[in-house]
């Protein structure tokens, strides 16, 4: 689902900045839209700006400039609570003193809906998230998984277009968490509502979102679907950030059109992509994904490069096995291999060759 291609645009960031100091910007120009239905989530390393993004939508923090839309009306001067959005926040935020229908009837009673009319939304606010057996407890009664539920079930009880959510599962543990982003995706198709997400967690946004915005330094560096921000990163930062990366460093030696020709530091020439690698005779850095190395001379797509290698370590993670090896001068440089029946052993300071197809390497900034 891309906002850029429809009409249906929910929410806009117009140059939009935020600064607390009036001097340094944590928001630098943002311009983003997002449509109607999409679940996007914000992602990036702390301080890179996504949380307080999230909250200028909410109304918690005001723009230092720019304005920001929800549905066609500028909200900047909307107080948050007219802003119809449904929260969920890492922390709960529940209120210990009421029990779980109470938490939900509270959103309810704030814009004057009867008795009625709250005993069934309640009911189907928790059905969803099935926490139907428990509107009586209290949030204290209640695993930190159980608490999760009833705050997602109250940012969705008054039927909000748009919900936010502020790291909401990272106090829980993995595997939890885990079921957690399915439950909260397959809501989010159930219920066709906007879902704006911030996370850290690069697992998670790959999981859940159809487009990522990748935050650092106040800036997206790229916005995408996960497949493309996986696969086809647009520099160096992204790469980086999302899953793991071998780096190779060297030079650009030919350019034609996206083809590069790099000679590393060690001195191989390589071919890889050329992303944002520009001119030649300048520095690049080549990105290759480690499930895409391949060292069975049987398994190496046509045209594939091979270079020597030097295996350091090898760790068994259960499904995958995971070979630290050092190649062309990097000492890091990591390959991921199923673990097959009947799979090749590999042992520390065993010689071998590596490959990988050029259009899996990818000459990056450096």
């Amino acid at each position: 689902m891309n906002a850029e291609t429809r009409n249906d645009t929910f929410v806009v960031f117009d140059h939009v900045q935020k600064s607390y100091d009036g001097v340094s910007l944590v928001v630098k120009d943002l311009n983003l839209s997002i449509a109607k239905g999409e679940f996007l989530t914000m992602l990036g390393p702390s301080g890179s700006g996504k949380t307080t993004c999230l909250m200028m939508l909410a109304g918690f923090e005001t723009a230092t400039h720019g304005e920001i839309s929800l549905d066609g009306r500028p909200i900047n001067q909307v107080p948050p609570h007219k802003r119809g959005i449904g929260m969920v926040f890492q922390n709960y935020a529940l209120f210990p003193h009421m029990t779980v229908g109470e938490n939900l009837a509270f959103p309810l009673e704030v814009r004057g809906m009867g008795k009625d009319e709250r005993e069934t939304k309640i009911k189907r606010a928790l059905d969803m998230v099935q926490m139907g057996a428990f509107a009586n407890r209290r949030p204290a009664q209640l695993s930190g998984g159980q608490q999760q539920r009833i705050a997602l079930a109250r940012a969705l009880v008054f039927d909000p277009k748009l919900v936010l959510m502020d790291e909401p599962l990272g106090a829980l543990d993995k595997q939890l968490r885990e079921h957690m982003q399915f439950e909260i995706k397959h809501l989010h198709e159930s219920l066709g509502i906007t879902v704006v997400y911030v996370t850290h967690d690069q697992g998670e946004a790959l999981t859940m979102s159809d487009r990522i915005a990748v935050f650092n330094d106040g800036k997206i560096q790229q916005l995408a679907p996960p497949a493309d921000l996986y696969e086809r990163p647009d520099n160096s930062f992204v790469a980086g950030f999302i899953g793991e990366n071998n780096k190779l460093p060297g030079v650009i030696e030919e350019l034609n059109g996206d083809k590069a020709l790099v000679r590393l530091t060690t001195g191989e020439l390589i071919d890889a992509t050329a992303v944002n690698a520009r001119e030649k005779g300048l520095k690049t850095v080549v990105s290759i994904r480690p499930e895409r190395v391949e060292f069975k001379p049987e398994m190496m797509p046509p045209g594939a490069h091979m270079i020597d290698a030097e295996v350091t370590e090898v760790i068994y993670m259960g499904d995958i096995l995971r070979a630290v090896l050092k190649v062309a001068g990097s000492d890091g440089f990591v390959m991921k291999m199923r673990n097959t029946l009947g799979q090749t052993k590999l042992v520390p300071g065993q010689k071998i060759k590596v490959g990988w197809h050029p259009q899996d390497a990818r000459a990056l900034d450096p």
